[in-house]
């Protein structure tokens, strides 16, 4: 069969009506994807398998509503099987999930904890288990420990592309953001389906427009809106804050991140320092950051600059660049102390750089 651009979308066509619908799949920006479903796996029953593949459909949909359904469907599969690793590892992920953004209960992390253990313990080498752990390592201050691992299974699985999406984030934290979104692109060329969260990196950098495109098309919370604000459409940024509050049962932390931001946009100033001084962010370093723009752009300098310190003491450090030309943080770049962040963050990042020239790959370079 010749193939050309002008006959390409008959091809596909008749190729979907010989061997499936299912099996050529449209990738955005890509073009075409040959998929063919997995049906099982060697040792888990038939039902269990279907039971887990319907949950994981539910966990990439990113709602709160969508994570409890599959939440309670690994479960399901766990029950019949405990010793079924993958469920475990995406029971992590998903009780992960539930613990930051639902007003459920703080035990969801505590399972997040046990069910990468558990997963670890079943298969040490599980893809899917090092690719979630690193959500709780970063948001724990640990970061370095990740990267380290990470490189590791790099340098044993070249292209792995869950590892390439956990790269997004680790970068990120470390204040390196070209890292990070070439990290994106790197998976994205293993896998075209591949979703990271590559979005919040271009929204460090400046790049609102695209950080709201490659947020789409899931679950939304607070970026766009903080995007759409940075681009100056406060009336859009509002009116996605003010649906989304009033439409879903969110976490504390997430409650007071979209509401404070809602604040600021309002002109509630008051109402919004108290959000954000009461707000636990303990696991949360990258909030931090989040609440700075906002003390910056209320022109409470001093609160941004406690806020940026106590995010590079939890794990996150604020990228030189973010710094440097993040128009929220204008204000704070008059500020006594921050030549001292700017040059704190500079020499971490350099540090940074400096441990990945053992890892010399040219998706790096």
């Amino acid at each position: 069969m010749h193939v050309s651009e002008s006959n390409l979308t008959n091809t596909i066509v008749n190729l979907r009506k010989i061997i499936g619908r299912d099996t050529i799949r449209t990738v955005s920006k890509h073009g075409y994807r040959f998929e063919l479903a997995v049906t099982g796996e060697p040792g888990v029953a038939q039902a269990t398998y279907e039971r887990f593949t319907r949950a994981k459909e539910l966990t990439i949909q990113r709602s709160l509503e969508s994570m409890q359904l599959a939440r309670d469907l690994y479960w399901t599969c766990l029950a019949v099987d405990p010793s079924f690793a993958p469920a475990w590892a995406w029971l992590g992920r998903c009780c992960w999930f539930l613990d930051k953004f639902s007003s459920s209960s703080s035990v969801n992390l505590e399972l997040a904890h046990a069910a990468f253990q558990r997963a670890f313990a079943l298969d040490p080498d599980l893809a899917c288990a090092h690719q979630f752990y690193t959500l709780i390592q970063v948001d724990t201050g640990h970061a370095n420990e990740a990267l380290d691992r990470l490189l590791e299974r790099l340098r044993r699985h070249p292209g792995e592309p869950e590892s390439f999406t956990s790269l997004v984030q680790v970068f990120r934290f470390r204040g390196l953001l070209q890292q990070s979104v070439k990290a994106h692109h790197r998976g994205v060329e293993l896998d075209p389906a591949l979703v990271t969260s590559v979005a919040h990196t271009l929204f460090l950098s400046g790049e609102y427009a695209s950080a709201i495109e490659h947020y789409s098309g899931r679950a939304a919370y607070y970026l766009d809106a903080a995007a759409w604000a940075a681009l100056g459409n406060r009336r859009r940024a509002i009116s996605l804050l003010r649906d989304r509050l009033n439409g879903m049962a969110l976490s504390k932390l997430m409650v007071a991140l979209m509401s404070s931001l809602l604040a600021v946009l309002e002109g509630r100033t008051s109402e919004a320092v108290q959000l954000m001084e009461t707000a636990d962010t303990t696991r949360e370093p990258e909030i931090l950051v989040y609440f700075a723009r906002h003390y910056g752009r209320l022109k409470m300098t001093d609160l941004a600059v406690e806020a940026i310190k106590q995010a590079a003491q939890s794990g996150f450090v604020c990228a030189t660049a973010t710094l440097s030309s993040d128009p929220w943080l204008s204000a704070v770049r008059k500020h006594p102390e921050f030549n001292s962040l700017l040059h704190n963050a500079e020499t971490f990042v350099e540090e940074s750089r400096s441990s990945l020239a053992a890892f010399s790959k040219s998706w790096l370079s």
